[in-house]
């Protein structure tokens, strides 16, 4: 068709040269290996939305980012909203809405009190607390735009704590809203927090995913979709943050805010929060867009309000005081984040447990770094010698036994094949150290107080089992921790990530709560094996320490990950591949019964992951679908 035809019959701008351009975008874009992918988008989302997210993906030759794509169907449309306008709950508590203001930019307070003022839910006010050197008659003609809105100017700078609380006194709402004068609460904001509330009616605390944006023209970006509540992922780092709503009783105990704080007086009042609050509930949606400008803390890199990094150590250190732990907290792995190190009380005996079966070789690696690294004391080998028959492989455990520190003790399985279970459960009972390691044979230690680490955090009440970073020999990541319902069952997340790098808000780089952590390296108390039942015998193979660590978290206690404890892990060399008929029907039904035992726990979805995340991935990737929440 030539040029001249072409656009007498398609002219530029109309609806079909539209449709033309993205066919023939989607046709030199296409790569067989989407297929899988455009199949599963088809069942999940139809054609049309299938149509939409490839040919969105690319908009006058500028790619789209994942984000984009995941707003385009999960943003609330002008009907939703509309619904929400016309919903009556049956519970309308007000919403006291704080703001500390000081030298506050007009066109940034605009546009929060117009966000505020469109709101769905409309039983809210806003009460502000002015420090700035200047009355702005700019904000004060703002101010008079709403009935709902409470200004005051102080007359002097109180610091960030200071105005709060200033505001904080003009509150007569049933709840407590915390929102900083250069940031905006979506539309729905309030709605969802009321609908949350209307649900149950106990809740205490809530908060909720951000995202970050610059000005009204730009794109939103950097999507926070956050874990529900842990509390050691609170220690590491304020992942809470954004938009946190308090209940004013519970506002009222805590006693506002405090200036010793100023920096990190959100992530004070959170924490402390945290101590006393028994219902805390985290919506997973969008509900709060953090600004980024060379002032705010939100600024990439961080490095605006330095500051803010350093007063959350002590914040931490006071928490610590109050809760009875002793450790010392020092800065993290990325700018933002804490390392807690809990002191070993005492010195209790670690029982390190490693089954084996021949390859003395990948043994000895295994054996060597923990004699030549470990800095703690008190601690047993346990070889768990299984149905070896190489020469070499007893001429080492004779080597070995000369040495104080380890055992060999034999399994006699009782029938036909691996056992991985059995052969844990026979080492525990057949043992006394107060903790236990269950540590694979071809891993090596790189951190030399590993054991100090792990007995530390153990030694806490709460804390049921302790989990460890593992990379490949290549030093990418093998192990940060294991999500249920990632492939199928559950997965470890950020695999083939180099060492270097970092994940999504870095998480495979701080200490945080888990559904799940891999048996490789994993510490338990001995009490936490007889509370539970040990490891299910039924799980021979794979599966069986996702099995323990799930029967751990409803037993009401804690899987930490704890990425400073660092090894190298061989995988698999041992056990094989699942490369036979046998072995893979045995998988198989492990699987299945995986599902039997824990599909509810799955179906609800894991709650140290998000629902807006994919469970394709194990690189933490945001959906490309409508959320069903």
């Amino acid at each position: 068709m030539s040029v001249r035809l072409r656009d007498k019959l398609f002219p530029e701008g109309g609806k079909i040269r539209q449709i033309l351009r993205k066919i023939n975008r989607v046709i030199h874009g296409f790569k067989p290996s989407n297929l899988k992918k455009l199949f599963k988008s088809l069942k999940n989302n139809g054609i049309k939305g299938t149509w939409n997210i490839i040919t969105n993906n690319v908009q006058n030759g500028v790619t789209i980012t994942p984000y984009e794509v995941w707003m385009q169907f999960n943003d609330p449309t002008p009907e939703e909203l509309e619904m929400q306008r016309k919903t009556k709950f049956e519970y309308n508590p007000k919403i006291s809405i704080l703001v500390p203001m000081y030298k506050t930019p007009v066109n940034f307070f605009t546009e929060l009190v117009d966000y505020l003022i469109n709101q769905t839910y409309k039983n809210w006010e806003l009460c502000l607390a002015d420090g700035s050197p200047e009355k702005s008659k700019e904000i004060e003609k703002i101010c008079k735009k709403d009935g709902r809105i409470k200004y005051n100017y102080t007359g002097k700078n109180l610091g960030i704590s200071g105005n709060t609380n200033e505001a904080l006194k003009m509150a007569t709402g049933d709840y407590i809203g915390l929102l900083d004068h250069d940031d905006l609460l979506p539309v729905n904001s309030l709605y969802e927090v009321v609908k949350a509330i209307n649900e149950d009616r106990t809740i205490e605390f809530i908060y909720t995913d951000e995202d970050k944006i610059t000005t009204m023209d730009k794109p939103r970006f950097d999507p926070h979709f956050k874990p529900d509540f842990g509390i050691d992922t609170l220690r590491s780092n304020n992942y809470i943050c954004h938009f946190s709503v308090f209940r004013k009783d519970l506002m009222e105990k805590l006693g506002g805010f405090r200036s010793k704080y100023d920096g990190a007086q959100d992530y004070d009042i959170i924490i402390r929060m945290a101590e006393i609050a028994k219902n805390i509930k985290h919506i997973p949606k969008i509900l709060y867009h953090w600004r980024v400008h060379e002032l705010s803390t939100a600024k990439a890199g961080g490095d605006a309000k330095p500051y803010a990094f350093e007063a959350g150590i002590p914040v931490l250190e006071d928490h610590l005081k109050r809760m009875g732990l002793e450790g010392t907290v020092k800065h993290g792995a990325t700018l933002g984040t804490y390392e807690i190190d809990y002191k070993v009380k005492g010195n209790p005996k670690v029982t390190i447990l490693i089954p084996n079966m021949d390859q003395a070789k990948t043994l000895k690696t295994c054996v060597d770094s923990i004699l030549k690294l470990t800095t703690y004391e008190n601690y047993e080998i346990v070889i768990i010698e299984n149905n070896s028959k190489e020469k070499a492989t007893f001429e080492y455990y004779k080597e070995l036994e000369k040495n104080p520190k380890i055992k060999i003790l034999t399994y006699v399985p009782e029938e036909k094949g691996f056992n991985y279970s059995k052969i844990i459960n026979h080492g525990v009972k057949n043992t006394d150290g107060e903790y236990i390691v269950q540590l694979n044979n071809d891993t090596k230690i790189l951190t030399p107080d590993w054991l100090e680490k792990m007995v530390g955090m153990n030694q806490r009440e709460d804390v049921g089992a302790v989990g460890v970073k593992l990379y490949y020999p290549d030093d990418t990541i093998q192990h940060a921790g294991t999500i249920i319902g990632v492939y199928g069952v559950a997965g470890h997340v950020f695999r083939g990530l180099y060492k270097t790098h970092h994940g999504y808000f870095a998480r495979e780089s701080h200490i945080q709560n888990v559904s799940a952590v891999t048996a490789a390296c994993m510490m338990a108390k001995r009490s936490i094996y007889e509370e539970v039942g040990y490891m299910d015998e039924k799980f021979a193979v794979a599966f069986n320490d996702i099995d323990f660590c799930l029967k751990i978290v409803t037993s009401g206690h804690l899987i930490i990950y704890n990425p400073f404890v660092e090894l190298t892990h061989y995988e698999s060399k041992s056990r094989g591949a699942e490369d036979t008929p046998e072995k893979q029907e045995r998988f198989q039904n492990e699987i299945n019964m995986f599902y039997d035992k824990w599909g509810e726990y799955k179906k609800k979805g894991d709650p140290y992951y998000n629902i807006n995340l994919r469970l394709d991935s194990d690189q933490y990737e945001i959906k490309q679908e409508k959320v069903e929440y």
